[in-house]
């Protein structure tokens, strides 16, 4: 009976920790805990407190999930565990509009060989050059549009 009782609050002291350390290991050693404890009282006590230890290891289960879930968030404690902000910036440059950068001048910011970025009007754009090697700092003429850089050539 010791044993069977050991396992089920080892299961629920790593459900719990689970919130404080990343990954599923501490979560899956405490469900292989609460189900050892379950097959040892099938074991030990029979059929009968076999299903009475299951049932009160789901019960444990359920409630150690909805303290971890719905109570702990709610809480001054657990709102200082959950990341409240969020990020509004972009990874990528803005595209360029077509009608907008063709037949306009800019700058190498890199070697193109042949791509690179280019300095359009202040702003930072992937460019391609179709005659090859560009260096940097050269002053460049926009061509055309593909797909998401701009194809440039020597002015």
């Amino acid at each position: 009976m010791n044993a069977i009782l050991i396992l089920f609050l080892l299961g629920v002291i790593l459900l719990a920790g689970e919130v404080f350390v990343p990954g599923a290991i501490l979560g899956i050693l405490g469900a292989l805990s609460m189900a050892a404890g379950c097959v040892i009282s099938f074991l030990q006590l029979g059929t009968g407190g076999g299903i009475i230890a299951t049932v009160v290891a789901l019960a444990l289960l359920g409630l150690t999930l909805y303290v971890e879930l719905i109570w702990l968030p709610k809480t001054r404690f657990g709102r200082k565990l959950i990341v409240q902000a969020t990020v509004d910036a972009t990874s990528q440059p803005p595209l360029a509009d077509k009608e907008n950068v063709i037949g306009k001048t800019a700058e190498a910011l890199t070697a193109l060989v042949p791509s690179g970025h280019v300095l359009l009007e202040g702003r930072r754009y992937e460019a391609f050059s179709p005659s090859g090697h560009v260096a940097k700092g050269t002053v460049l003429r926009v061509t055309g549009l593909d797909n998401f850089r701009l194809i440039v050539t020597k002015s």
